[in-house]
């Protein structure tokens, strides 16, 4: 999944629900930035975490 990540998209990260939605910042050779509501920026390794993607955003 990582490998379809592009900047602009919301997703979660699968442990770590308390960080809220982030949204994808970059995605370079498979480390993934997000920017999350309650962790700030995060640089993920795409290849050991599978972030989730959100299609839907509660309003």
């Amino acid at each position: 999944m990582g490998s379809l990540l592009e900047p602009g998209m919301l997703v979660r990260h699968p442990q770590r629900p308390e960080w809220g939605i982030g949204q994808v910042q970059s995605n370079v050779g498979g480390r993934v930035t997000v920017n999350f509501p309650d962790a700030g920026k995060v640089v993920i390794d795409g290849a050991k975490v599978d972030l989730l993607p959100v299609w839907d955003v509660p309003s």
